[in-house]
């Protein structure tokens, strides 16, 4: 009998494409099942991978295990089904809600892109196409099968797996997969026990192997995030200018918009209409007012209202594209809240693209921005960014605003990995880029102990 064995099909050396997997082979049949689905994104050598064929045949999958519904970990569901994958997609409710809403809006984004590129000419392809459109994303949806939080579910014959809250977004979870007898803890992307919003996230079990996320393995988050944010907001107002927020469209428009009603409620900031101006954000909006409204497990009980939790005071939503294209020269002092998070498409490329050179005008970085992404050229100081086909000059004010992320800091992960019942064989680290895995790395083996790698692209290791 084959050993059962692990493969990192990405997220091993950088932060997206997230794709582990599964395998034994008893001689009489051969099992696999993938934990995530992520899509590359980032530069473009890596958003390249999304195109190439599945390491397996996608038709000798016989199950995918989401942690949650972020595009880097489900993104590639629909690319999987269109080459052949049948099997059930195994989701918490949370997830499976939005992962509809996520895909459907991926594929839409594609197709738009895809088609501006054409009738502008600015893409190297003769007939630019997007890696899987609509069609695609309606044939993978039903097969997604919702799973009940902290109880044990037979995915695939004599292979179980158990979901448990990881307090990321709305339905993320830390994913327990038992097999052969090996119990291979996967942390999924683990959330902060002072999320706004959600439980801090459940202790993790008693595992063999342990894969665990290091997007910010090597630093701390910055608890003055607010005051950034509030003295960027009254700075620009005061100019006369736009606020614009690039903001991923699920849980971290919920997060901001809290924070924004916060800031306007105690006068720390001047009351200004906030666009929503992403149709995804909207929706998901929805499913979290309706979480709140049914009393949710996975939330916190110190919200207050449902019905105001999300409100500033004069929240206004722009959902259709007219109203959106009237936001890339509003008329008053504002804030836009706008999709992509790393600004890598969406609206927000177009309100970017109309506002970078108005020196009036902010641009608030509120999350993790990957290398490659556009966001992270801000970051970085960029003095122009390209965006269909043209350079913009970069004139107005760019912020990072730290403290934000719902992802665990370095210290958050070590206390959580302390959680662990007993020392595990070894800790694989994953979802970082290499030095923030390497640095977690250190940390696992000094501090705690244990065995810890961070695994290669494409390596293969038995758990057995």
């Amino acid at each position: 009998m084959t050993e059962p064995t692990l493969s990192f099909l990405g997220a091993a050396g950088t932060v997206t494409g997230s794709k582990f997997l599964l395998e034994l082979d008893d001689g009489a049949q051969r099992q696999r099942v993938l934990v995530d689905a992520g899509l590359f994104q980032g530069v473009r050598e890596l958003r390249r991978r999304n195109w190439e064929p599945f390491p397996v045949p996608p038709d000798t999958v016989d199950a995918v295990l989401l942690t949650h519904a972020h595009l880097d970990h489900s993104g590639y569901l629909p690319a999987l089904a269109r080459d052949g994958f049948a099997g059930p997609v195994f989701a918490t409710q949370g997830t499976a809600d939005l992962v509809e809403l996520v895909l459907r809006d991926s594929a839409k984004l594609q197709e738009e892109d895809a088609a501006y590129a054409a009738a502008k000419g600015f893409s190297k392809h003769a007939a630019p196409k997007p890696l899987y459109d609509s069609a695609d994303v309606e044939r993978l949806l039903p097969l997604i099968r919702p799973v009940p939080f902290d109880t044990d579910v037979e995915v695939v014959a004599g292979v179980h797996a158990t979901w448990r809250p990881a307090g990321h977004i709305l339905g993320s979870s830390t994913v327990q997969v038992v097999v052969d007898g090996r119990r291979v803890l996967f942390s999924g992307d683990l959330g902060r026990p002072s999320h706004p919003l959600l439980r801090a996230p459940a202790p993790p079990p008693a595992s063999d192997v342990v894969v665990v996320e290091s997007t910010y393995g090597n630093r701390g988050h910055d608890p003055n995030g607010e005051l950034v944010l509030a003295e960027a907001v009254r700075r620009t107002v005061g100019r006369g200018g736009t606020v614009l927020i690039p903001a991923f469209a699920v849980d971290r428009t919920e997060v901001v918009l809290m924070a924004l009603r916060r800031l306007m409620a105690a006068g720390s900031i001047p009351q200004v209409p906030v666009f929503a101006d992403s149709p995804m954000a909207l929706s998901a909006l929805a499913i979290y007012q309706a979480a709140l409204e049914s009393h949710s497990p996975e939330l916190r009980d110190d919200l207050g209202d449902p019905a105001t939790v999300f409100d500033p005071g004069d929240l206004r939503r722009a959902a259709t594209a007219q109203e959106s294209m009237e936001l890339n020269s509003p008329r008053m002092p504002c804030i836009v809240l706008s999709a992509s998070g790393m600004a890598t498409g969406g609206r927000v490329v177009h309100h970017l693209k109309s506002m970078l050179p108005d020196r009036r005008n902010t641009v608030l970085l509120v999350g993790y921005q990957a290398v490659g992404t556009r966001g992270r050229d801000l970051v970085d100081g960029a003095t122009e960014l390209k965006m269909h086909g043209k350079y913009v000059p970069v004139r107005a004010d760019v912020v990072t605003v730290p403290g934000f992320s719902v992802h665990a800091d370095a210290d958050e992960l070590m206390a959580w990995l302390r959680g662990v019942p007993e020392p595990p064989d070894v800790a694989y680290v994953v979802h970082g880029e290499a030095d923030a895995s390497a640095a977690m790395v250190r940390r696992i083996h000094d501090e705690l102990g244990w065995t810890a790698v961070a695994p290669r692209d494409g390596e293969r290791v038995r758990i057995s």
